[in-house]
């Protein structure tokens, strides 16, 4: 590009970074773990393609949000929530002047590390890495392992600091009234990311470092709560009369009502401010509507009978895997479709465990049941 156009293009870019409140993280705050040239694009909109155009991002479109196996090809999946995230997110971020592109960057790439058959996989992929001594398996830090660790063939796609914690600190299932940044240095952040391996507390007391991370954590709640809500009336899992009329009263009995009332409260009570805040009747609502979903959907999402046939499906292709690799069966699938792409610093860092880990949390629904059809013969 010619110099005197580059030098236009990066103000256009970045005009709206100039007018962004007191609060909000600027552009030229933004840190890298390691040092790259940066081009026209400011450092989160660059982190916006590096996450869109990823291979973990592709693999959205066929990994549960809450409802598994189902015909109904109407009710959402996991690339439907992430993109309902990042609008909801980006909708207060904008009304609040905040940064638009971190807000995005993170929303989009809040639930990479998502396993196939949605929280149900994740724990037990959880007790399996306990088994083998890799930690606590969390799929929000899963999230921030596949962009520094995984994705360009185990390079890492080098996304801002900023960006990274945001993910890790998502944590959707954690409702509160007001959310404060905690400010924090890449020593800092790495210290938290390496101790939620060990520390399962760790996760209930992470803070995002920026008020945009504040509004990605809140808006993931947002954006899942109605949504859920509508999937399961559509499939017939609960009736409208199980709602109670209180929740309906004060939130509105559609998800677009819910997600209106929600968003201008936000708005109402954190404009200029360095927090972001719920008035307390949205908030107790919000909180009995949470409440009223894991009774209602997410316990009653999956059998008995279907649980323990993704736990079989889960730990069977684990020892498979895991067996491969020990013996160096280099025609299998694990190597020709995942490790033998990887660079030699990936290959040469973790145990087969973690590589195990790895390869089946990336797996969408259709492909982990396809491979064990192949290898088990049904599913």
């Amino acid at each position: 590009m010619d110099k005197s156009i580059e030098i236009e293009v990066i103000k256009n870019m970045s005009k709206n970074n100039e007018n962004l409140q007191d609060y909000a993280c600027k552009n030229n705050e933004a840190i890298r773990l390691y040092k790259i040239a940066e081009d026209f694009r400011p450092p989160f909109f660059r982190d916006i393609d590096r996450i869109l155009y990823s291979l973990s991002y592709t693999r959205y479109i066929d990994k549960t949000q809450v409802y598994t196996n189902n015909s109904n090809d109407m009710i959402s999946k996991r690339m439907t929530h992430v993109q309902m995230v990042s609008k909801i997110a980006r909708t207060i971020g904008r009304a609040l002047n905040l940064n638009e592109d971190l807000i995005e960057a993170a929303s989009l790439g809040h639930d990479l590390g998502h396993v196939p058959f949605g929280h149900v996989g994740e724990s037990i992929l959880n007790e399996i890495s306990l088994k083998y001594n890799e930690g606590y398996f969390n799929h929000n830090v899963q999230s921030v392992r596949t962009l520094m660790y995984i994705e360009n063939n185990g390079k890492g796609s080098d996304i801002t600091l900023q960006v990274l914690d945001a993910i890790f600190c998502h944590n959707g299932e954690m409702l509160e009234g007001m959310y404060y940044p905690v400010k924090k240095t890449k020593e800092e952040f790495l210290n938290e990311y390496n101790e939620s391996y060990k520390n399962k507390e760790i996760l209930k007391k992470v803070k995002p470092m920026t008020l945009e991370g504040c509004v990605v954590r809140i808006s993931d709640v947002i954006a899942y709560v109605g949504k859920d809500v509508e999937d399961a009336l559509r499939l017939g899992r609960i009736r409208f009369e199980d709602i109670p009329s209180d929740i309906l009263e004060v939130l509105g009995s559609t998800n677009s009502s819910i997600v209106n009332t929600i968003v201008v409260d936000i708005i109402n009570n954190s404009l200029n401010k360095n927090y972001i805040k719920l008035s307390s009747h949205i908030f107790d609502a919000l909180n009995k509507l949470i409440k009223f979903n894991y009774n209602y959907i997410y316990n009653k999402a999956n059998t008995k009978s279907q649980i323990e046939e993704y736990k079989n499906m889960f730990n069977k292709l684990f020892d498979l895997y895991y067996s491969q690799l020990k013996n160096q069966e280099k025609d299998s699938d694990i190597f020709t479709l995942f490790l033998n792409g990887m660079s030699s610093d990936y290959k040469n860092n973790n145990s087969n465990a973690r590589i195990v880990i790895d390869y089946i949390a990336g797996m969408t629904d259709d492909f982990i049941q396809l491979q064990y059809k192949k290898y088990f013969g049904v599913v």
